[in-house]
């Protein structure tokens, strides 16, 4: 059966970012940031605009949303990280820097917030008190381009242009760990209960073991990689690059499940949602789209229409669902 994606339009310049919320009595979320500044919220399954964050003044490089949904937050070319409402849109703080920022990451408790940037610096934002001057790591010496917190927020893994991925003590702020890599890293993905890390350079993809931080196992791409993202469950890995397509790959064989094209440029940015019905991408063609994980499935926007001769039977043994009668 053929994939087909659902385009979410609204953005005027290249998504860069994007990142789902976990599952809540709601649903579930996916907050997007774009060069035209204005980082848009959606419902995650279906890709329904809900909202848009306006206040930055340059384009939007990352963005994340909290565990519950309520909070958002942005990392922009305008030198500030700003914290959101997610649900009124409100602005909550803007936090200055003194150059691009591009990475945010919210601790489990909302308490405390991290960014990375061009600075070369990792800064820890006390949010009861966001007025106070941040905690500040250094030690890379190019530009950041991810920070997350890692493992129950103890420790913090960075990315940056100077081709290494290194890991922090929180309470010390000593560095722990270096992974160097032949190129620079183009994404990275955290997945604690999966207790693996998804790393992407070049054309490779490389998942590492969360705790040891050794290498489990890569695939590599046919073209350069700008992200990739492991289904919850390590069914499989998709990804994403330069060559506008988006690649599946089998977890365990690294096998190419399959390719596609969908997007009219670069794709920069591809995450699972919390269930791993879907995947998102977004791209330098200014648009998110949707995939679906199992093809045909009812799901979300995405309903299972089969032939007349196939709905004698109750139900449908491959996508388990109930069949539709095709008008």
């Amino acid at each position: 059966m053929r994939q087909t994606p659902l385009t979410c339009s609204g953005h005027t310049r290249p998504v860069v970012d994007l990142a789902f919320s976990r599952i809540t009595p709601y649903g579930y979320f996916l907050i997007s940031a774009c060069k035209d500044g204005k980082p848009m919220l959606r419902q995650g399954d279906t890709g329904d605009w809900i909202g848009t964050f306006l206040g930055h003044k340059g384009a939007v490089w990352g963005a994340t949303l909290n565990k519950d949904a309520s909070k958002a937050a942005t990392a922009a070319a305008d030198f500030t990280a700003k914290v959101w409402d997610a649900v009124s849109g409100d602005e909550l703080v803007t936090l200055a820097h003194r150059h691009i920022v591009k990475s945010v990451d919210f601790t489990q408790d909302n308490n405390n917030l991290l960014t990375g940037g061009q600075d070369k610096l990792l800064r820890i934002y006390d949010m009861n008190k966001p007025e106070a001057d941040p905690i500040e790591i250094g030690g890379h010496t190019s530009g950041i381009k991810k920070a997350l917190w890692y493992n129950e927020d103890r420790q913090i893994l960075s990315a940056a242009d100077d081709k290494t991925v290194r890991l922090w003590d929180r309470a010390s702020m000593a560095e722990v760990k270096t992974l160097s890599f032949p190129t620079p890293v183009s994404s990275m993905e955290y997945l604690p209960e999966g207790e693996t890390l998804v790393i992407t350079y070049g054309k490779t993809i490389a998942l590492y073991n969360t705790e040891s931080l050794e290498l489990i196992k890569s695939f590599e791409a046919p073209a350069s990689i700008n992200s990739a993202s492991l289904h919850p469950e390590k069914e499989c890995v998709v990804a994403g690059g330069d060559d506008f397509k988006l690649y599946k790959y089998d977890y365990n064989t690294g096998e190419e499940l399959e390719s596609y094209k969908g997007h009219f440029g670069p794709v920069h940015c591809v995450r699972f949602s919390p269930d791993g019905e879907l995947y998102a991408s977004g791209s330098e063609d200014g648009t998110l789209r949707l995939w679906q994980t199992a093809v045909g499935k009812t799901y979300g926007l995405w309903k299972c229409v089969l032939p007349e001769e196939l709905v004698a039977e109750n139900t449908d043994p491959i996508f388990n669902t109930t069949p539709e009668i095709k008008a």
